[in-house]
């Protein structure tokens, strides 16, 4: 009997370092290939966000023309669907006798919740769905998904414990199952714009951008530069192809160990895997909350006491508002669908603290607008700046006069995102959006 197979892509769009896609090659005769575009991206419990950023949608869209290439070298293409998942998965295992589904193991909880309701919808198929948006796999870890830490330090304590080692990253398969014929492709891949753009997404430009900062000896001073507001070479910038999954996080490490026994290991190259720690944590930490992610109490029981001011909002969203450095950082973000580090840190604490603002309205807002939107990452941060989250301390407010002071001393990034002009009052009107 003919084997059917359907992979759904969603956070790994690769052939490279692909478990579940290289075990459907090995295991069916024929082979659809999905990605569906028009998946919600809201959270439980709070409106969803509107549409996709011009910048995000432009690098998700140039991902999946460069996923599509990758799967014609090897035999294959990619089907792509305007519909909800759960909709194209079950009209195309009815239509094409799927017996196989593959996919690789998503945090978020809406996708959980497709891949159970299929299992217990289809029972009759074999359902496969393994690990690729990790460092480790759960079998690694010293302990239990539930038994997290819950701190990054005592977790990162753990892993750094000998014997506990980053797997090597498998290579992409030589060849794919052949396609289903005669399946209608509603994707039209000249529909994403051509302007310039800070990052051109794909697993080619990833691979590209890796390999070139590696050659560089940027990597080695990584640790004093990473606070910077502007430009390309402060930071690592994998966080884009990472979290669509066009490139591998176990691949980066490999090129980060090649590149220490090339030019040595010092602070700086080990604060570039830190930080990767940091995302595995976000992504266990995910696993671990599932739906809570997303709730306003966070992970603990004692909500904020903060709230919803309409104006207040807007107005942080456009970057109008009494801080000129919030306004530059805001600018940036909507204009390039990207913000460093220490902008998304501060632009959280003055939208929690200064503003009084329900935090999941700013994860939202960011879940819109970011390119390198990562499920766990974006709202384990979120919570962890709120005070819901995995910090010790709680609250984080930062003083922005003094932040302005430390890292645009000269305001040359609050100028070039004209962050100064025109500044506005908080509020011109009440909760209840009443005059005031």
């Amino acid at each position: 009997m003919l084997k059917v197979g359907l992979y759904w892509f969603t956070n790994d769009l690769r052939v490279d370092d692909n478990a579940a896609l290289i075990r459907a090659a090995g295991e069916v005769d024929t082979l659809i290939c999905l990605f569906c575009l028009d998946k919600p991206n809201g959270s439980p419990g709070l409106r969803y966000p509107g549409k996709l950023s011009p910048a995000r949608h432009q690098f998700l869209l140039q991902s999946l023309v460069d996923l599509d290439c990758d799967l014609q070298n090897l035999g294959q293409h990619l089907v792509v669907r305007n519909q909800e998942p759960l909709d194209a998965i079950a009209e195309l295992i009815t239509v094409h006798n799927v017996s196989h589904l593959f996919s690789s193991t998503h945090v978020g909880s809406h996708e959980k919740r497709i891949w159970n309701t299929l299992q217990t919808r289809y029972t009759m198929l074999n359902f496969t769905q393994l690990h690729s948006h990790t460092l480790f796999q759960p079998e690694q870890l010293p302990f239990a998904i539930d038994g997290l830490p819950d701190s990054f330090s005592k977790f990162r304590r753990l892993i750094e414990k000998p014997g506990i080692e980053i797997l090597a990253p498998q290579d992409k398969p030589l060849s794919l199952p052949s396609p289903c014929s005669a399946i209608d492709n509603d994707w039209q891949q000249n529909t994403y714009s051509d302007s310039p753009a800070l990052f051109m997404g794909g697993a080619s430009a990833g691979e590209r951008h890796i390999k070139q900062y590696f050659n560089r000896d940027l990597a080695s001073s990584y640790k004093q530069t990473r606070n910077g507001l502007d430009g390309m070479d402060y930071s690592t910038k994998f966080s884009p192809w990472l979290a669509n999954g066009s490139v591998s996080v176990r691949r980066v490490v490999q090129q980060l160990q090649q590149y220490e026994a090339r030019a040595g290991a010092n602070d700086s190259t080990y604060w570039i895997l830190f930080e990767l720690f940091w995302r595995e944590y976000f992504q266990w930490y995910a696993h671990k909350f599932g739906s809570a992610l997303f709730r306003f109490s966070g992970i603990g029981e004692r909500a904020p006491t903060t709230s919803f001011y309409a104006e207040r909002f807007r107005k942080w969203c456009a970057g109008n508002t009494p801080y000129p450095l919030i306004n530059g950082f805001m600018h940036q973000l909507n204009h390039t669908g990207y913000l460093s580090n220490r902008g998304r840190q501060l632009v959280a604490s003055c939208f929690v603290h200064e503003l009084n603002l329900d935090w999941r309205h700013g994860a939202s807002y960011f879940e819109q607008q970011l390119i390198d939107y990562d499920v766990a990452s974006n709202w384990g941060n979120w919570q962890y700046l709120a005070g819901v989250g995995a910090d010790p301390r709680g609250h984080r407010r930062f003083d922005l006069q003094k932040q302005g002071q430390i890292y645009d001393p000269d305001n040359q990034f609050v100028k070039r995102w004209a962050g100064d002009q025109p500044l506005q009052p908080l509020d011109s009107v009440d909760a209840a959006d009443w005059p005031i």
